[in-house]
């Protein structure tokens, strides 16, 4: 563990929220972490789908949701449609069914826009985390808290853990880049 456990905390928060968002873009095989951003309105309650379906990945590229109340079929499918994953649900009165077509060329220069775009705001993010630490300490520093010397030091470390943190980002989003490509 860092000097600076609170700010190594937030900074990996980032990192983790990173990883949860891009689970959520489809690489053209079927993974049921598409449906964790969306949510149903269950007797007027945003819930996620997952707390009222039971998802189920038949082949490599399907996926079937099997609400426990049937009333919520519509409401699940209509959640689906407005959401960005750009697939077509299919409803057969029972349960719902989501078919992952093969990845167009054109579709997966989008999604790894949509990454890299993730991949910006999250190293954005650790930005501010170091921005608003340092200041912090040059408020101490100018108090005369910490002195001069210390205060180097710690903007020394803090930039350092911000720089291992950018390159966790970077290496979360190539990542999931190169996956879209291999499909």
């Amino acid at each position: 563990m860092s000097k600076y456990p609170e700010i190594e905390s937030k900074m990996k928060k980032t990192a983790e929220v990173l990883k949860t968002q891009l689970a959520s873009v489809r690489a053209g095989r079927a993974n049921a972490a598409v449906l964790d951003q969306i949510t149903v309105d269950y007797y007027g309650v945003p819930t996620p789908i997952q707390q009222v379906a039971s998802i189920s990945v038949p082949d490599p590229r399907s996926l079937m949701i099997q609400p426990w109340d049937a009333s919520v079929l519509k409401g699940i499918e209509k959640a689906i449609l407005a959401s960005e994953l750009g697939i077509n649900p299919q409803n057969d009165g029972r349960v719902i069914r989501l078919v992952f077509p093969q990845l167009t060329e054109e579709r997966r220069k989008e999604l790894a826009k949509q990454v890299k775009k993730y991949g910006e705001e999250s190293k954005v993010a650790v930005r501010n985390i170091r921005r608003d630490a340092i200041d912090k300490f040059k408020k101490q520093q100018k108090a005369s808290e910490i002195t001069e010397d210390d205060y180097k030091d710690i903007e020394k470390d803090i930039q350092k853990l911000t720089d291992d943190y950018i390159k966790e980002v970077e290496s979360i989003a190539e990542a999931k880049e190169k996956e879209l490509f291999e499909i």
